[in-house]
């Protein structure tokens, strides 16, 4: 059977956002160690990569996931083993005695990146004591940055890429299951790397899937693998973004009859893509019918290594263009062009489920399967149930990527409750997740509030529900991403009816009014008359249907909400801005609530907008 190897980005996810979730890069290699034998996980690395065997792979799943309880003991052990020379452990009393989990939870707090940014501050400017990990870590991740107007900085190991290796041959073999991908398949694949720059205490820094594709042992690994992407590699490392999506298309469609799936690791980044389709199809019809490709191509790398798959093909250029012709609105877009796919791939929950009804209308009948479960911090859970639809996606937690706790949400988030561990979590429960992994984060808080729904084995199978988080709030008030999400759902219902779709969104909290108010940023796909865009603000103030929210706005003390629609393009716009951050094209996932602080992106919104609207609803 043959070996695949591809690339992908990640926020893992994000926690949600995954939900901010990173997403760096795939590689399909030999069946996972011993979920015990966690010390000859690196060494792998380095050894000959073997057939991919399917089987054996789910097979090792099977038996971790019977054994989810004394894996977690296990991975703990192993944990603090490898770091008990850790300077932040010793300052909490663990040393090379500590293995039980309740001593490890009764001396080591919870804590937020906010209580760890000292301690990676200082491995970033080049201190190179074991600060937070045994060894000196080789990389810094740097996460997308979206979630508070800035990226934060993340320890990137070697175990952190052997966890991505493992949970995606994880992955793969369940999917490959289902979708068997043949032996001369490719990929289209929607993926970019950004630069990595060295700090100035000389760490490599950048994001995950940069600190992937230059860590050693994974450009060992790629020489014994057949990659199955279309585009080549000079596309994926080009510095301009948008030259290496257009020959990612280009790539794809002169490949089109080998193309098996199509992927992006967020769902938004495969709407954009599409998007992009509409407005250039024509140039790159041009493009393989007279076999030159187009000048606005300028890198040179690129222009070499896309000329070198280029041909006059006039039959091809003639055929693409009668398949575009022939779409309604360009639904079935994506099968119309490749024939041969059996799936469309990515991120697809959490803060991607905006994206997911455009995705749908490209996929037409499309099985569109969602990735795997994870954030910038760390890897989490796998998809092993891939033909549950975007909506009803589960994810089974992988017991050897690390020590899992799950705190306990409320309602009324006065108390906090003590974590409970992996096996002993409640189905219909929401939890928000704790890790302790090999890169220095111990009993860290990601922020994302998952809903336990089942068990696969003694795992728990999880879904993702949002950022824990408050994202808006003036009073008593209290609103997630979820909620502003339903409110936007809900109000472009009534934006369809006239044929208009709301593109992207984001919101704000005005307190410079008095009383403050909410704000809700939309970029619409077409123009319409007032009264239509006065409804839907209207019942984005509905949806918000928080007690505290409709109380507040009852009594006046939160002011009515308004709609401020910004020309088209603002939010590409703001994707720009966090690209010359550092952030990466395909970690990028779009604010949905911007702060104070993020000045900039709250200019860039406000300089847009074409027309504003204030609720009624409550008067």
């Amino acid at each position: 059977s043959q070996t695949l190897f591809f690339f992908s980005l990640y926020k893992i996810a994000t926690s949600s956002d995954f939900s901010e979730s990173l997403k760096i890069c795939f590689l399909y290699l030999s069946p996972p160690p011993s979920f015990i034998a966690r010390s000859n996980n690196i060494r792998m690395l380095e050894k000959k990569v073997e057939t991919f065997n399917m089987n054996r792979v789910i097979e090792d799943f099977e038996e971790m996931s019977r054994n989810a309880d004394q894996v977690q003991i296990q991975t703990l052990k192993d944990i603090l083993l490898k770091n008990q020379s850790a300077i932040y452990l010793k300052n909490f009393g663990i040393n090379k005695n500590t293995t039980d989990p309740e001593a490890f939870k009764a001396l080591v707090p919870l804590v937020t990146d906010f209580e760890l940014e000292p301690y990676i501050q200082r491995m970033v400017d080049g201190d190179t004591s074991p600060i937070l990990t045994g060894r000196p870590v080789p990389a810094i991740s740097l996460s997308s940055g979206t979630s508070q107007g800035r990226p934060k900085f993340i320890p990137f190991t070697d175990e952190l890429m052997e966890n991505t290796l493992q949970l995606f041959r994880t992955a793969f073999a369940f999917r490959n299951r289902e979708f068997p991908i043949d032996d001369n398949g490719r990929a289209l694949q929607f993926i970019f790397s950004s630069k990595q720059y060295t700090s100035t205490g000389g760490v490599p820094v950048g994001t995950a899937t940069t600190n992937v594709y230059r860590n050693p042992n994974f450009k060992s690994g790629m020489k014994s693998i057949q990659s199955p992407c279309c585009s080549p590699d000079e596309v994926i490392f080009s510095p301009d973004v948008h030259q290496a999506l257009y020959c990612h298309l280009l790539s794809g469609i002169l490949f089109r009859d080998q193309v098996q799936y199509v992927f992006a690791s967020f769902a938004h980044g495969l709407v954009h893509a599409f998007r992009t389709f509409e407005q250039v199809w024509e140039e790159i019809v041009t493009d393989i019918k007279e076999g030159v490709l187009t000048s606005r191509i300028t890198v040179p790398s690129v222009r070499i290594a896309m000329s070198k798959l280029l041909r006059p093909n006039p039959e091809l250029a003639d055929m693409i263009r009668a398949k575009c012709l022939s779409l309604s609105n360009w639904y079935g877009l994506i099968p119309a062009l490749f024939p041969n796919a059996k799936y469309v791939y990515g991120i697809m929950t959490g803060s991607m489920e905006p994206y997911v009804k455009k995705l749908r209308h490209y996929a037409g009948e499309l099985p569109l399967v969602s990735h795997d479960y994870g954030s910038s911090e760390g890897w989490i859970a796998a998809n092993v149930t891939p033909r549950l639809s975007p909506e009803e996606a589960t994810f089974a937690v992988v017991p050897n990527l690390g020590y899992f706790e799950f705190l306990p949400v409320s309602e009324t988030e006065e108390t906090e409750e003590e974590p409970v561990g992996l096996t002993e979590v409640k189905i219909g429960q929401e939890y928000e997740v704790v890790i302790t992994n090999y890169a220095g984060l111990y009993r860290y808080k990601l922020g994302d509030v998952v809903k336990i729904i089942g068990f696969y084995n003694k795992t728990p199978q999880l879904k993702f529900i949002c950022r824990r988080n408050l994202i808006l709030s003036i009073n008593i008030d209290k609103n997630t991403e979820r909620d502003l999400q339903l409110s936007v759902e809900s109000a472009a219902r009534r934006l369809s009816q006239e044929k208009i779709e709301v593109i992207d969104f984001s919101s704000h909290v005005d307190v410079t009014t008095e009383p403050g108010h909410y704000v809700i940023f939309w970029e619409i796909s077409g123009e319409t008359e007032g009264d239509v865009l006065q409804d839907c603000c209207n019942c984005l103030d509905k949806g918000f249907i928080d007690a505290g929210y409709m109380s507040s706005r009852k009594c006046e003390t939160i002011g009515a909400l308004e709609l401020r629609v910004v020309e088209r393009g603002t939010f590409r716009k703001v994707q720009e801005h966090f690209l010359g951050l550092g952030s990466s094209a395909g970690q990028f996932k779009m604010p949905r609530c911007v702060k104070p602080s993020n000045a900039k992106v709250l200019k860039i919104l406000c300089e847009n907008v074409v027309s504003r609207f204030f609720s009624t609803a409550f008067d």
